[in-house]
Order: C-alpha cells, then structure tokens, then sequence
C-alpha cells in the first residue's frame, strides 16, 4: 500500500513538474512574440525540467510545448524534435558536470545553436525551395541561428541560477526517479549499473528492441502516410488541372476555332480571347501550362499557346506531334472523346494534363482545351511533408524510446542488477555473515508488481533456506570434527596408556606444534604451505604420530634399560607400522585431508635434516614440513620429561640442545621459531605441570 501511494505521489509530481515546464515555455513564446523579440524564449521549460528533474520530464516538457503551440501556428509541430533534443543533451552535459564549467556552458550554446539551425534551414529548404535557393544555404542557416545563440545561454542561464540558489533538500525532491525497490545513493546506483555482462546487456538490448519496434512502426506509418499524401497531391492537382481546362473550354466558342485556326492572331477575338486565357493561368500559380489543340491525324493543331517565361507558345496553326505517352489514348481524341487525365513523363517535362473537349453547337468536338500542371511541384511538396512528419515523429520516437527506457531501467534492469550483485557478494563462512547475506536481499524491498518481485521473493526465500541449511550444515560439521578429534585422542590415550613414559605426551607435542608453525607464519616462513587448513590438520592430527607403537611390544615400550639394537630395530618399526594403519584408513575415507598430515606425522616424525634418522633416511625439505615441526617438538617434550630410563632435562637445557642440534637433527628454520616463541613453549609445559605430575626440573 505504502508503494502504490508512493507511486502514486511520484506520478502527481511528475505531472505537476510537466505542466509548470510547458506553462513555462509557452508563456515565454507568447512574451517573445507580443513583443516582437528577436528570440523566442520557448525552452527555458525545457532546460530547467531537465537539468532539475531528468530526461523524461525535459522530452515530455520539450514534446508538448510544440504541440501545444502548434494549434496557433501550425509550423511549430514540426519544431518539437529541436526542444526534445535540447532535453536530451542538456541531461548529458547535467549528468557529465560540463554545464558547469564555462567550456561546458559554451560548448552547449553553441550545440543547441546548431542544432535548430540546421532544423530550420532543413525545413526553409524543403517547404519553400524556392525562397532558400535564393537566399542559399549560408544565408538561411545565420538567419536561423541568431536567435538560438541568444535564446540559448538565456534558458541555461536561467536553469545555473535555480541550480545555485535551490536548496539541497529540494533539488533533490525535485529530480524524479521511479523506483519500484529501496532507493539507492549515486554510487550505489553506478556499481549496479556499472556490473560487467559476458556480451550484451540487457539495457541495452532493451533499448535496441524498443528502437526496431518504434522504427518499424514509425517507417511504415510514414511510408503510408507519405504514398496517400501524394496521392492526395496528385488528386488535388488533377482537379485543379481539370477546372482550369473546363475554364478554358467555357472561354471559347467551337464555331469559331476554324477560323482561329486559319486567320490565328488576326482573327476578330483572338487578342480578347488569349488575354482571358492568360488570366485564368495567371490567377492559379500551379497551372504551368494551358494551350488548345485541335486533334488530326497529323498531329495537333494549334488554336492558343500561351507564353511562359521559360518556354514560348507556338503559333496558331503550327503543328506538333503527338508525344509517345498520348499513344493510348490517340483514337479517342481523334473520334472527340473525352480521355482520362494523365501523368507523362516527355517532351515538356514530368506533367499532369488534363484534356476537356470543346464543342461547336452542333455538339461535334472540334478542339481541346488542356492545362498542365508540374509534377515537380508535387514532388517538393511531398518532399516538405515527409520532412515535416519526420521532424515530428522524431520528437515521438524519442520520446517513447525514453519512456521505454526510463521504465525497464527501474522496473527491470536495475532490480536484476541490484539481486545480481547483492549476490555476487554473499559470504559463507560465518553464521553473521550468512544472516547479512539473507539481510542484504530483503533490503533491497522490490516492489514491481511483476515477475520480477516474483523471482526476488523466490530468490530471497532461496537464500533463506539455504542459509538455514549451511547453519545447519556448520553445525553437524564441527560436531562431526568434535567427534573426530575426541576419536583421535581416543585412540592415542589408548596408545599412550601401554607406554608408561610417555604422559600426555601426545597432547603437549600438539600444543608445540602449534607454536612452531604460528610462528614460522609470523616470522614468513614457509607461508605458502602454512595455510589455516594445514595447521589445522598437523595441529589435529600431530596425537596421531606414535600410532604405530600400538604394534610394538609391551616389553620393549616399557623397558626400563637401554634397548638392544635389535630391541631398537623393533621400536624403529613404529614409523612405518603407524603409517600402514593410516594408509588403510585413508582409503576407506580417502577425503579425509588431514590424515594425510597425520600420516606424514607417524612416518617421518624421526628423519632427520641431515639425513641420519629413519625409517628411510629423508634429507632436509624432502621431509615434509609437519614432520619436521613434530621432530622438535617431540624431541623436546622427550628431554623435558621423566622417563623410567632417564631424568628431565631443564627447561634451558632442553632448548639448548635444540639450538645445538640445529641443521643436523633439525630444520633450522623450525628451531629458529621455536626459541623465538620459547616463552609459549614455557607457558604449555607449566599449565601441564600444573595438571599433575613433575614435567621438568627447574
């Protein structure tokens, strides 16, 4: 409801907005004309419309005050396509900023000057050809123009002032949008506007549909209308040639036109007859020719020829010949018929003629009387129509196309732009950020009435339930991941708990690990495999990397001596026998990415960076990086711990045995992190000695 009187509200304004405009510059034009102005002061409605309001107000402001105006002289219809396009290009300069700039302002003037000069000297020259081969083009066009170039800067000059003085909340009041959605900001509208299409977009496709459409239309109307006007033309000139000749033959006496024939100029009546046959032309300027033959098988008989200043008449008596195109209709004129006027294209030029029998009182045919009328004159005035009709169905078309357009952009193009790139920006990977996905498209409160806010309910309904379903999603995914790493520790307490020395060894190495690559990633190591997924599984999976001793024997796990080489071969297996457990698991959940890690943990976890460890004796980064970290982090909890065949080492001890066996048991790189995060390293082993049990000795 709130929309519809929004709409409604917005229509009003428009209208209200559209009829101050055309009030506006009717008014000026009827000033400019009661005071005889040079000028004529009938786009200031225009300029300032547009320049406050938009494009579709100025057409519609520029449109109809030429076709208001033009009831009272009919030639300003014809004018209208000159105040739409000063709508037109005024909103361009508007939208551009170049109005306001001196430049800009002139460069303007001068435009607009153009363009109804070039309109007027186009219409001069196709309404009245003769005037304008005169007078010439150059002459027409300056005589055309002066009055633009001091109408012009008035109307823009008028608009600046409003534009200076008018207060922001009001401008803004004014301009006139029809959004069918939330209403956007400037920049807003440009990003949506501005959104990147694969080939075509669809304003544009919009635009190009409406223009054929329109052109098609409008083409066929004016081809139809332009054939039945000279057709009209035609008849007009056929009647006119008609009465004329009718004339003629009233004017003369049938009994009398053997002895014109015969005596010719000095024949009693002649002189009085031949000067009202000049009166009759002389009194109808498109009669070019009018002249009496007598019809003989020879040919035709002169009676009167009337003069012309381009062509003399010939003389009474003379006989001329038939011209090709009165062929047809010779047999008729010979037997004194009347015949069918006709169009002939021969010895006199392209003509109308019309031939009226004139008969002596005995009512035999004795002669003809017959007027011509140029064919040329029906042409140019065909020529004038066409441009006259294209002038104003231009002002139309441009018109409709606006609308067309102004509509599809609001109800069409820039909902879809407006969806599209509220989606483009969805995020994922957080519960907040799924809800302002969700929030951002119910914001957005299309209201088109269509199947556009159709396809916006659905879309914003699809985003909901999906949403939902990615909450939900989330939630059986980290229960899941919950469930696997308590599994994980599960199965190494369960390990640890047949080694008696170890303790929570499993839980503090993961801590390390942890440690270490934090701050490998700080310090710009290895960033390109430290990624948040890697550290993740090394950090899950690292409980993992003594699984194999679950197949090592009790007695040598829990052996309170030092072991036999052939003790240690077996203890050595557990590397290799940890990472069989892991394969086969890995193939039964091959997705599974972070057991990669953990196999990578159980195997290699005792090589070492000079290539002295086992089990295959792997030489610096051929070791993969979570072994590496493991092999310091596992070593270190070793020396800081009691086992049942040794003493803890102290804390600085056991980093100085790091430090020491950099480059040779270790990654350098990897210890150098670790004595850098040392005080975190302290931090993990104190919170597990406060836990139970003696870590290490102070």
């Amino acid at each position: 409801m709130n929309g519809n009187r929004a709409k409604n509200h917005n229509l009003i304004k428009m209208l209200v907005i559209c009829f101050l405009g055309i009030l506006l510059n009717v008014c000026g034009s009827q000033l400019a004309q009661g005071l005889d102005l040079p000028i004529y002061l009938d786009v200031i409605g225009t300029v300032v419309v547009t320049g406050l309001c938009g494009y579709l107000p100025g057409i519609v402001v520029g449109l109809f005050t030429n076709l208001i105006n033009g009831f009272s002289n009919t030639d300003l219809f014809y004018y209208a396509i000159v105040n739409v396009l000063v709508a037109v290009i005024t909103y361009i300069f508007v939208q551009k900023k170049w109005l306001f700039s001196v430049f800009g302002f002139v460069g303007l003037v001068l435009i607009l000057t153009l363009l109804g000069g070039v309109h007027e000297t186009l219409l001069n020259w196709a309404t009245d050809p003769t005037a304008f081969k005169e007078s010439g083009f150059g002459k027409t066009f300056m005589n055309a123009s002066w009055p633009e170039l001091i109408d012009k800067p008035i109307a823009l000059g008028v608009f600046l002032l409003l534009h200076h003085f008018l207060p922001e909340h009001l401008k803004e009041y004014l301009h006139f949008e029809g959004w069918q959605q939330k209403a956007m900001s400037e920049e807003e509208k440009h990003a949506v506007e501005s959104i990147h299409n694969r080939r075509i977009s669809l304003r544009t496709k919009v635009t190009l549909l409406l223009t054929t459409v329109f052109l098609a239309i409008g083409s066929a109307a004016m081809i139809i209308s332009v054939i039945l006007y000279r057709q009209y033309c035609i008849d007009e000139h056929i009647l006119l040639a008609q009465g004329t000749s009718q004339l003629v033959a009233a004017t003369l006496d049938g009994d009398k036109v053997d002895m014109y024939l015969t005596l010719g100029e000095e024949a009693p009546d002649y002189g009085e007859v031949e000067k009202r046959l000049y009166n009759i032309r002389d009194n109808s300027t498109d009669v070019l020719y009018i002249y009496v033959y007598q019809i003989r098988p020879d040919g035709c008989h002169v009676v009167f020829d009337l003069d012309t200043e381009e062509l003399p008449g010939a003389e009474p008596g003379e006989i001329i010949g038939f011209d090709e195109s009165f062929s047809e209709d010779l047999q008729a004129l010979l037997r004194g018929e009347s015949i069918q006027p006709r169009i002939s294209n021969d010895t006199y030029g392209w003509l109308i003629t019309v031939y009226t029998p004139i008969q002596n009182k005995a009512g035999e045919t004795v002669a003809y009387a017959a007027a011509d009328v140029s064919m040329e004159l029906v042409s140019e005035q065909q020529m004038s129509f066409l441009i006259k009709l294209l002038s104003l169905f231009m002002g139309f078309f441009v018109l409709a196309i606006a609308t067309g357009r102004w509509i599809s952009e609001y109800n069409i193009i820039l909902p879809v732009n407006a969806m599209a790139r509220s989606s483009s920006a969805f995020a994922y990977n957080d519960e907040d950020a799924l809800e302002e996905n969700v929030e951002s498209l119910r914001e957005l409160d299309i209201h088109t009435g269509d199947e556009i806010e159709n396809m916006y309910q659905a879309f914003t309904k699809t985003t909901e339930n999906n949403a939902n379903y990615v909450n939900q999603l989330r939630t059986k995914t980290e229960t899941i991941a919950q469930m696997q790493n308590a599994l994980i520790m599960v199965l190494a307490d369960m390990v640890e708990s047949r080694d008696e020395n170890t303790g929570d060894h499993v839980r503090k190495t993961a801590a390390y690990t942890r440690i270490i690559m934090d701050q490998l990633k700080e310090m710009g190591y290895y960033t390109d495999q430290l990624t948040d997924k890697f550290i993740y599984d090394v950090e899950h999976s690292a409980p993992l990397h003594d699984i194999g001793k679950i197949a090592v024997s009790d007695v040598i796990l829990n052996k309170p001596g030092k072991l036999t080489d052939e003790e240690f071969a077996i203890m050595k297996t557990h590397t290799t026998a940890g990472a069989d457990i892991l394969e086969q698991v890995i193939d039964t959940v091959p997705d599974s990415g972070y057991l990669k890690e953990a196999k990578n943990l159980a195997e290699y976890h005792h090589e070492k960076w000079n290539g002295r460890g086992y089990p295959h004796g792997l030489s610096g980064e051929d070791i993969p990086l979570s072994a590496r970290i493991m092999a310091v982090a596992d070593v270190f909890d070793a020396l800081v711990s009691d086992r049942c065949y040794k003493k803890a080492f102290s804390f600085e001890k056991a980093m100085s045995i790091i430090q020491e066996d950099a480059g040779t048991h270790f990654d350098p790189k990897v210890v150098e992190a670790f004595l850098a995060a040392q005080d975190k390293v302290r931090e993990v082993a104190e919170h597990f000695r406060s836990m139970g049990g003696k870590l290490y000795k102070n």
